[in-house]
C-alpha cells in the first residue's frame, strides 16, 4: 500500500475556535489544497468528528446528506483522507484512525519514521557502493 503524507508548516490559530483549529489541522496535512476550493475535506472531517461513533463509524452517505453534498464527491475527498492514513474504511464505515484525531496523528507519525527508517538504511546502502562517508552524527 501507498500512503503520502504531507506536513505543511503553517502557524497556528492565535485564538481557540474549534473550526479554525479544525482548518488549521486539515491545512498542515495538505487535505484542502488543490483543487478543493469549497474545504470539503475539512467539512468532512467536521462531520465526521460530529456525527461518529466509536462503534459505529459514519457512512458516506450519512456524510454527504449532512453535507448535502453528491455521494461522489465525498467519497472522491474520503479517498485522500484515506489515502493520508486519518480515515479507514471498514465494511461500509468510516473511522478515525486509531478513533481520535491524536491517535490518528500518532499512528501517522509512526508511519513516517518507519519510512525515514527505510530511508536512512537505503541511503546508507547507496552511500557506501559509491564511497560515500557519512559526515553526521
Amino acid at each position: 500500500m501507498s500512503r503520502q503524507i504531507i506536513l505543511i508548516n503553517i502557524e497556528k490559530p492565535v485564538e481557540k475556535d474549534l473550526l479554525n483549529d479544525i482548518h488549521w489541522f486539515c491545512d498542515s496535512f495538505g487535505l484542502s489544497s488543490g483543487r478543493d476550493t469549497e474545504d470539503i475535506s475539512k467539512k468532512i472531517v467536521l462531520s465526521m468528528l460530529t456525527n461518529i461513533s466509536e462503534e459505529d463509524g459514519v457512512t458516506s452517505e450519512v456524510l454527504a446528506t449532512t453535507l448535502g453534498i453528491k455521494l461522489s464527491r465525498v467519497n472522491h475527498h474520503l479517498r485522500n483522507l484515506i489515502d493520508a492514513g486519518l480515515v479507514y474504511r471498514k465494511k461500509r464505515s468510516l473511522y478515525l484512525r486509531g478513533g481520535s484525531l491524536k491517535a490518528a496523528v500518532c499512528e501517522m507519525r509512526k508511519d513516517s519514521e518507519r519510512i525515514f527508517d527505510e530511508l536512512e538504511m537505503m541511503a546508507e546502502v547507496i552511500d557506501n557502493e559509491v564511497g560515500l562517508k557519512c559526515r553526521s552524527h
